[in-house]
């Protein structure tokens, strides 16, 4: 039997809040933005944005503004580089940061691919931070203790993935 060998930084252990970095499968994407439908009057917010296609995505979608938080700063260089590519530069904007520090009232859509246990982390800032009816996408990992309001699974390059839409002031207790 072959056993494969995963190496994690030292920080996957040491920091509470690491995440790996997984791009959303731009197959995705459609999904994503079907159920969220950013109009012009929408702020969207992805936690952990990596390269920024997701945030750059909301703006060509129709987003007035699109937020990326991003802790990698290589990821955030990117991320301009794309969104200047993509002539989306002036509705998007990349902070360099924790996404537990900056806060996101403003948002009227929030995008996270992360992880369960860091999602139950966020729940608490959702729920003191969001103004009811802003509609949070999580991609494959729930918000435990929330209910979502539509769920939808796909398969993408032989893996199931599913999206989960919630509501805030709907799908939370």
């Amino acid at each position: 039997m072959n056993a494969e060998v995963v190496w994690l930084p030292l920080r996957a252990f040491t920091d509470p809040y690491w995440v790996p970095w997984v791009p959303t499968r731009r197959e995705l994407l459609d999904t994503i933005f079907s159920l969220v439908k950013p109009t012009a009057r929408d702020v969207f917010y992805d936690l952990g944005s990596g390269d920024g296609r997701v945030v750059v995505e909301a703006a060509r979608r129709g987003a007035g503004k699109a937020v990326g938080i991003e802790r990698n700063p290589e990821l955030v260089a990117e991320a301009w580089r794309l969104a200047h590519r993509e002539g989306v530069a002036d509705r998007v904007k990349f902070i360099l940061g924790d996404f537990f520090s900056i806060p996101i009232r403003d948002a009227t859509i929030v995008y996270m691919y992360l992880l369960t246990r860091i999602n139950r982390m966020l729940r608490r800032k959702l729920e003191a931070e969001l103004r009811l009816g802003t509609r949070i996408i999580t991609l494959d990992f729930e918000i435990p203790g929330w209910r979502p309001v539509h769920v939808v699974s796909r398969s993408v390059g032989g893996m199931e993935r599913t999206i989960y839409l919630y509501v805030k002031g709907v799908s939370n207790p």
